[in-house]
């Protein structure tokens, strides 16, 4: 039977799958690079009822984004979601989790997510350090842009790569090639003014950064955050030719 014109370029065109939490979520830069990279980006939202696939066969790999909501939450799709990581783990497809999507790795794996004894939020710019076997991977920025007020643990198996003075697992990776990190290298400037003025409410928790340091922090770290992503993205699922069929 011959292919349709659409499907002729879904075969020639690999495809990341990107999980978002909102309505109004992007994929931000990494959607970008990746797309500059040769993929196709199939943008899933549990939240308002999408399904998540059963199979990556067709998926040369997976993002969970990040999110309001915990990955202690009850909601169906939260516990739906950790569940389904195991689909890439097993099928052996590149997985990267940001910040809530790490933490339900972690949930995946047996870790745990909870706040720091201080109950401490990160949101804004935050310091980094590297692990020796971060540094071995690839350089890291010193100063990240955080939005949170958990963490999650180290589950058994994983392996630190970076570290923070509030939330010391900043960064892990499992197996060969599913990562998890805490903060937001997908940030463009765009999505920092938007979250910034539509949750203004939580500068007033205890370690968050008055909105102006979140804009000054951009300016004076983002260079390095942004080649921090380029080299990462390429490590970890490369360009899309290797993957066409």
């Amino acid at each position: 039977m011959l292919k349709t014109p659409k499907e002729l370029r879904n075969d020639a065109q690999p495809k990341i799958l990107a999980v978002l939490h909102q309505a109004t979520s992007s994929c931000g830069r990494l959607g970008m690079m990746l797309e500059a990279m040769g993929y196709e980006i199939d943008i899933r939202r549990p939240p308002l009822g999408e399904e998540l696939p059963a199979t990556l066969e067709d998926h040369a790999g997976a993002v969970i984004f990040g999110g309001p909501m915990s990955a202690n939450d009850n909601e169906e799709f939260v516990k739906r979601e950790i569940d389904w990581i195991e689909v890439p783990l097993k099928e052996n497809k590149p997985f990267f989790g940001i910040c809530l999507g790490a933490q339900m790795l972690s949930k995946h794996l047996g870790g745990s997510v909870r706040a720091n004894e201080r109950e401490y939020a990160e949101i804004g710019y935050y310091p980094l350090e590297a692990t020796e076997e971060g540094r071995n991977l690839m350089d890291w920025p010193d100063m990240v842009y955080q939005w949170h007020r958990e963490g999650f643990t180290l589950p058994s198996g994983a392996e630190l790569l970076a570290t923070g003075e509030e939330y010391e697992n900043q960064a892990m990776r499992v197996g060969s090639n599913a990562y998890g990190v805490q903060f937001h290298a997908e940030l463009t400037f765009a999505m920092l003014y938007r979250w910034t003025v539509r949750a203004e409410h939580r500068f007033s928790l205890t370690g968050a950064q008055p909105r102006q340091a979140h804009i000054d922090g951009r300016y004076q770290h983002d260079p390095k955050v942004r080649r921090w992503l380029e080299d990462f993205l390429d490590h970890w699922v490369g360009p899309a030719h290797v993957h066409s069929r």
